[in-house]
């Protein structure tokens, strides 16, 4: 994108720029606050990981294998919790866009740093209040916090509340930082005809994080407020409603669908090109698309609903309205399918957890169909066909995604190289594993087992023992991706600027990047995807 060269060996770069703890808490630097993001919900995935491991062993067969029926609510309650709220919300739109995003426009860093560093120690308070909880009477809502068991219960639940609370606002002020930089920061000649589309993405993201978080923030405080005060909101005993609670936290955790799977769609977006040698294919077409997928997303609510006794036609309008998720979305699959093909397709560990995206998404993306099909959901609500609905769409996404782009732009901000042989062998584990997990729901929950139940009848056994089993084998996954990164983070080759052949500003720079990130200002003077076979 730009024809300005690199300065080579003349600079520090952002690590070694100024030294110590103290530099590193009180930084202003993009690149630093990403990585302290990348840091605290790594920790927090390490703790959602164990609590689902501990909910996978419960499961593997009837009766009791270690936790009593309490325990087991707390375990799948932190589990889901930790990885919506603290991981999957937060991990590529604050972590790798506050890495990366900067580096794209062209800019020094973000428009406002002061606020952004600001919104690292907020969130940091938010998930240190609801873990604080594990020592204390611990949570056990589930995490979406019905009402009025989550007014009832003895529980935690304002703590884990207020925590979430802040993790939303400190969504709120990195959404305005990076609508900002977008907008006012870009390098000379970057148009918006010219953004790499995962800018795009993460401009999408941030406007929906602006519009729908006031809202589950405002009604987790009314949930606080009616706990403490009883003024009656969403309890029926007191005049409430618990179906407003419902019409309210799905209003917005809709959108965090696409909160946490726009922005993987923009790694995607970025990868595929890369490795297959190729330019997208119509890149007005899947801009496009991420800006229908987020319009739409604020009108599907009620498909969470329809046994909810909200009336038929509401339920026909709302599951009507889901199915046109499937138009941008198809549109998206699509164009990454068409761009792989003819190119020259090199399978390094970026692109295999690329494909590995495309398929877990379509397979989360066509059983939504079902569950968007009142007949269908009316049987599979509550099942563990939901469950695996919701992980090949989430986690299959979403975590597939950063980790191609973990291993895309780790030569970037580390300077060094990770070793291909073993990243392959963590990709192969994960991704067998999480087929191996999460198929088998969908079998369970069509014979009509329930979610969030602590036993189950003899029958289902042999299903929750294969999915245990792909649990452990994710977990190892995990377990060698962090060993292999740690030691390429450490001792690794040192990395080229470009070792991909990527034509985005990020890889104009050298890696690791400097402080302000270009020793000149970059000029673009052409889109970011022309590549040759």
């Amino acid at each position: 994108m730009s024809h300005d060269a690199p300065a080579h060996g003349s600079h520090d770069n952002y690590l070694t720029h100024k030294r110590g703890l103290w530099s590193w808490l009180y930084t202003l630097d993009h690149k630093r606050i990403g990585l302290l993001y990348l840091f605290t919900i790594l920790s927090a995935f390490l703790v959602g990981g164990i609590a689902a491991l501990m909910v996978r062993t419960e499961l593997w067969k009837p009766g009791k294998v270690f936790l009593d029926p309490d325990g087991f609510n707390q375990a799948f309650t932190y589990h889901g919790s930790i990885m919506v709220f603290m991981v999957i919300l937060p991990l590529i739109p604050s972590a790798l866009g506050n890495l990366i995003l900067p580096m794209q426009v062209g800019a020094k860093d973000v428009a406002f740093p002061k606020l952004n560093l600001l919104s690292y120690y907020v969130f940091l308070f938010g998930v240190i209040l609801a873990v604080a909880t594990l020592f204390t009477s611990g949570i056990d809502t589930g995490w979406t916090f019905y009402a009025p068991y989550s007014i009832r219960t003895s529980t935690a639940t304002i703590m884990v509340v207020t925590g979430a609370f802040f993790m939303g606002f400190a969504a709120i002020l990195t959404a305005l930082n990076f609508i900002t930089t977008v907008h006012k920061l870009r390098a000379p000649g970057l148009t918006f005809g010219r953004l790499p589309l995962f800018v795009w993405c993460i401009y999408a993201t941030n406007i929906i994080q602006m519009l729908a978080t006031p809202v589950i923030a405002l009604t987790l405080m009314l949930l606080v407020f009616e706990r403490l005060m009883g003024i009656g909101i969403f309890d029926a005993k007191l005049g409430g409603d618990p179906v407003l609670f419902q019409h309210f936290f799905w209003f917005y955790s809709h959108p965090a669908v696409y909160i946490m799977i726009l922005p993987a769609m923009g790694i995607i977006n970025e990868v595929i090109p890369v490795f297959s040698r190729k330019n997208v294919f119509s890149y007005w077409g899947m801009a496009g698309a991420v800006f229908g997928i987020a319009v739409v997303s604020f009108i599907v609510w009620g498909h969470h609903m329809f046994v909810s006794g909200q009336s038929e036609t509401a339920n026909f309008v709302f599951s009507l309205l889901t199915m046109f998720v499937a138009v941008p979305t198809g549109i998206k699959i699509f164009n990454w399918v068409a761009t792989m093909y003819q190119g020259s397709i090199r399978l390094t560990t970026p692109m295999l957890y690329a494909m590995a995206f495309i398929f877990v998404f379509l397979v989360g993306g066509l059983t939504g169909v079902f569950l968007a099909t009142v007949s269908i959901n009316v049987h599979l609500t509550d099942t563990y066909f939901v469950v695996a609905h919701f992980h090949y769409t989430m986690v299959g996404g979403a975590i597939m995604a950063f980790m191609a782009g973990l291993h895309y732009w780790f030569p970037k901000f580390s300077g060094r190289m990770y070793a291909e042989f073993p990243a392959k062998i963590s990709w192969f584990l994960i991704f067998l594993g999480f087929n191996v997990t999460f198929f088998p729901q969908f079998i369970l929950g069509m014979q009509g087992m329930p979610r969030r139940y602590y036993s189950y009848p003899e029958r289902f056994t042999n299903l929750n023992q294969i999915s245990t089993v792909g649990s452990y084998l994710i977990a190892l996954g995990f377990v060698l991706a962090l060993f292999y990164l740690i030691y390429g983070l450490l001792w690794g080759k040192k990395a080229p600027d470009n070792p991909w052949g990527a034509e985005t500003l990020e890889w104009k720079t050298s890696s690791p990047p400097p402080h302000e990130n270009f020793i000149r200002e970059p000029v673009v003077t052409h889109g970011p995807y022309e590549y040759q076979i």
